[in-house]
């Protein structure tokens, strides 16, 4: 639960890291040396010196100063420590309760596969930073998504995985809960909301409109770029995305209903968890349009996303332990 409760942070640093346009100010990956920021005037004219030879600098941030390119370099900087801590304090203790022969049956292969998607989301946020380094002023946010989604997928993992874990420690004979059909519906009707708040990030697409419920004067906005194949714009038009993420939250809430309404008479705490968590993530994405995404907003709106994908996980966990 402390791993997933470093991951959440992770979720929501990221999304700063993103707001601040911060992700491309660190132009290598160094897995260790990494570790330790610029320390002197001389290293960290060198960094700014990587970061002036990408296009965002040459075609966005031009004249930017040392002091500017240190505000956003420590977004970044901390987003990547971050992952670190993450990566030790899930391992470490893994190691420990291995060799001291405390990890119970049939979890130890379910452990070393999450530690190995821990690793292979550092590799995938170095993908989707390469994409911004050469051609294009900022991430791909495709790639961007891809990364976002993994972080959060790994989340539910882990929670998933914890929960298991208490329920075996209160009872020795429990088992593993099951996934119901129910279960499945609701995580992949939330995880297209939540794929497609990942697009919305990634193209920037919540500055299309101020206005809720419509869109610049109308409740169809219509494709940004004319010409545009459906499948084109529906993962790559800012509008349309926009759109889409908009309106299938509804859908979402709809799922999430019955699923609480499910689980109420099991655990009326995770019941309330999920009300409460849909319930300020919509008054929160609204208010966040509205505003011109202020930062502190979005950033609320990111964090009670990675809140909303534990209670839904806690949710679909309880009426799985019945099954």
């Amino acid at each position: 639960m402390a791993v997933a409760a470093l991951i959440v942070l992770m979720v929501v640093i990221g999304g700063i890291t993103r707001l601040t346009e911060s992700g491309l100010s660190i132009t290598e990956w160094k897995p260790l040396s990494g570790t330790i920021p610029p320390l002197n005037d001389a290293q960290w004219q060198a960094e700014f010196d990587n970061y002036k030879r990408i296009p965002e600098y040459t075609q966005l941030n031009q004249g930017m100063t040392l002091a500017g390119f240190k505000s956003i370099f420590f977004w970044e900087y901390l987003h990547r420590l971050l992952g670190r801590v993450i990566g030790l304090a899930f391992a470490v203790p893994l190691l420990w309760f291995a060799v001291k022969r405390q990890i119970p049956r049939g979890y130890g292969w379910r452990l070393v596969a999450l530690l190995i998607l821990g690793g292979l989301q550092g590799a995938i946020g170095w993908w989707m930073v390469t994409s911004g380094l050469s051609v294009r002023t900022d991430v791909s946010h495709v790639r961007l998504a891809v990364h976002l989604m993994l972080a959060l997928c790994l989340l539910a993992a882990i929670v998933w995985t914890a929960l298991d874990l208490l329920l075996l420690a209160r009872k020795r004979e429990a088992r593993p809960a099951h996934l119901t059909g129910l279960g499945a519906v609701t995580f992949a009707i939330l995880f297209v909301q939540l794929l497609f708040g990942a697009l919305v990030a990634g193209l920037n697409a919540g500055l299309v409109t101020n206005q809720w419920p419509l869109m610049n004067g109308a409740f169809f906005p219509g494709a940004t770029v004319a010409g545009r194949s459906f499948v084109d714009a529906l993962f790559n038009d800012p509008a349309i995305v926009h759109f889409v993420h908009r309106w299938w939250a509804w859908v979402a809430v709809a799922a999430l209903v019955l699923l609480a309404r499910a689980v109420r008479p099991l655990d009326r705490r995770a019941s309330i968890a999920i009300h409460t968590a849909f319930g300020l993530q919509i008054l929160l994405g609204i208010a966040t349009v509205m505003s011109g995404m202020n930062i502190v907003l979005a950033a609320l709106h990111q964090l009670t996303g990675a809140l909303l994908v534990v209670a839904t996980v806690w949710g679909v966990h309880v009426i799985g332990r019945r099954a």
